[in-house]
């Protein structure tokens, strides 16, 4: 969703009110209507380099979560995120005030502190940081998240340098770890603010190209969504909602740039993409049923997201279809759980309904030890690049024999993924098969794949060549490492002793 379209200009107080209200208790609109008496105090009289009040900061935050239907204490602890390090209340005023819980979010979020680049072994450090908050407290990134969206709103107010530092750093940090947590909404929204700030051009470009191809399909679309409509209620399936999902621009900008450029648009059929939202799991798999009953499927463009979710807990049916006068067109099929998961992510399991909140499933356990395992990689770095080429980049899923799930980056080979399982594995490498084929240990794999590696126990180690096609940092750094512990043990051989 834009962001115009859920904040407001200058939101104060009676904006979130009016939002709360609609689900929250009203033992849980009081807390947030103290919480923010006790920022709007602790911050009166400061400014934010807009010049506005600086109040409208932690609302527009709150505002932000507000709108993905987030638990109470959450929303608090967003009002009062600024308050222990930009004023001279402290921690322990608020958490007398409001608890340990909300002190909590707080401490994580002023441990967390502001990030600025200042070298790569101080972001380094501040990455790590990210990761520690990330694994104690994931509530701790949903607050940070909302945080930078808006201060991406207001970046205007800034000078053109820290502009370009800002969004940058959004783009290549926030929005890849908003990615693997599953959260679109954020992902979409800080990817999309950042965009114009990196690459004024290139945003404009995108942003006419869409506009041009979304005018195009509009009517046509709306036609294809009231045939869907009928068809699927006719066929007895409850139909929860049928829209129009578009691109985000920076989505559409990398999928222009991997197709050849700004001369291949017309190659790209999902820039509205049509999205059905079905009432449970069964009706997922007869939705898809009906539309190909309807219209004839393109080859290998049919993905269940479902049966094998993405490693970051995406669940949904992807179709792409010759429809109406032959046109192309994606579906996206989905109930509405797996519709929340997709929007919100980890953030999904602190959704807050007429039950009040949910509790956080033992689902969130991946997201800790995914900060737990960044958080060692990121000790061991010393280049910023290893950790764009690891972490950063586009991620895929792929599966071991028996079927467990296994998450690397795009392009990543047959030798990252044997190291993924195991050192040893990885370092007796000498064959592999991709979906029963046989192939070569530099083949890069795509999402979906099944890969059984064949290991010697006779084999010495990796070839140095390994290094020029591995993509994961693990893999790299276990290859250098045996590299050299096997040349140690070849001079100890050949040089006599002294």
């Amino acid at each position: 969703m834009p962001y115009k379209d859920i904040i407001p200009t200058n939101p104060n107080i009676d904006d979130l009110m009016v939002q709360i209200k609609k689900y929250y208790r009203e033992q849980d609109t009081e807390m947030v209507q103290l919480a923010y008496d006790f920022a709007e105090k602790a911050h009166r009289g400061q400014m934010r380099k807009s010049g506005e009040p600086y109040i409208i900061h932690p609302v527009a935050t709150a505002m932000i979560l507000a709108h993905m239907r987030i638990d109470p204490n959450i929303i608090v602890a967003a009002l009062l995120h600024d308050v222990p390090e930009d004023t001279s209340v402290t921690l322990e005023e608020v958490e007398k005030n409001f608890g340990p819980d909300i002190a909590g979010m707080i401490k994580g979020i002023t441990k967390l502190g502001k990030l600025k680049y200042r070298g790569v072994e101080r972001y380094i450090e501040n990455l790590r940081k990210m990761f520690v908050a990330m694994a104690e407290d994931i509530r701790v990134m949903i607050i940070k998240f909302a945080d930078r969206v808006h201060n991406l709103s207001t970046l205007d107010s800034l000078p053109p340098k820290k502009r370009f530092r800002i969004a940058l750093e959004s783009l290549e940090i926030y929005a890849p770890i908003a990615n693997r947590l599953g959260i679109g909404e954020f992902k979409s929204l800080l990817e999309d603010l950042s965009f114009p700030h990196v690459l004024p051009k290139e945003y404009l470009k995108t942003d006419a190209i869409r506009q041009t191809l979304v005018s195009q399909r509009e009517v046509y679309l709306q036609n294809v969504m009231e045939v869907v409509k009928t068809e699927l209620q006719n066929s007895g399936i409850k139909v929860i909602n049928v829209h129009g999902r578009e691109k985000t621009l920076y989505s559409l900008y990398r999928k222009i740039m991997s197709r050849g450029g700004w001369d291949n648009t017309e190659q790209i059929y999902d820039v509205v993409a049509i999205r059905i939202i079905v009432d449970n799991l069964a009706d997922c798999y007869a939705a898809l049923g009906i539309i190909h009953k309807l219209w004839r499927p393109l080859k290998g463009r049919i993905k269940d997201y479902i049966s094998q979710p993405k490693p970051n807990g995406y669940q949904s049916l992807h179709t792409t279809v010759f429809c109406i006068d032959g046109q192309i067109v994606e579906f996206q099929i989905r109930d509405r759980s797996m519709h929340d998961e997709a929007e919100y992510g980890i953030a999904a399991h602190w959704h807050y309904d007429e039950k009040g909140s949910r509790l956080p499933s033992k689902d969130i356990f991946w997201a800790k030890e995914l900060a737990d395992i960044q958080k060692n990689i990121l000790e061991k770095l010393s280049d910023i690049d290893e950790l764009k080429v690891d972490f950063f980049k586009n991620r895929i899923f792929v599966f071991t024999p028996k079927g467990d799930v296994i998450d690397l980056p795009e392009d990543a080979t047959p030798i990252d993924f044997a190291y993924s399982i195991h050192t040893d594995i990885g370092n007796q490498c000498n064959g592999a098969k991709i979906n029963d084929q046989l192939v070569s240990l530099d083949t890069p794999l795509k999402s979906g794949d099944v890969i059984e590696v064949f290991t010697d126990k006779n084999r010495k180690g990796p070839s140095v060549d390994w290094l020029k096609h591995v993509k994961t940092h693990q893999a790299k750094s276990k290859i250098k490492e045996k590299l050299k512990t096997e040349k140690s043990k070849w001079l100890k051989i050949i040089l006599p002793k002294k």
